[in-house]
């Protein structure tokens, strides 16, 4: 025993009772805005996106140039704390 159209039309007519003309013209607006960026999203998705050419540097250095300048500090450190 499904939902036919006059039972879905009362249901309608209630719900905007309740809920008033713009509260629920809102909601559908919300759902409008909701459905578009979701299509945006996908079709944003679907398009190549460009390859980088190289790492980028940081002050002239790479990420990993770092982090080993960084790790030789803290053994050195680490050798001077037991010294």
């Amino acid at each position: 025993m499904g939902l036919s159209l006059p039972h879905i039309l009362i249901f309608a007519v209630i719900a905007i009772l309740l809920l008033g003309g713009g509260r629920f013209s809102s909601m559908m607006g919300d759902v409008a805005k909701g459905v578009k960026n979701f299509k945006k999203g996908m079709a944003e998705e679907d398009s190549p996106t460009p390859v980088k050419e190289a790492t980028p540097l940081i002050e002239g250095r790479t990420a990993a140039d770092i982090i080993a300048e960084h790790e030789a500090k803290k053994a050195a450190a680490a050798r001077d704390a037991q010294a």
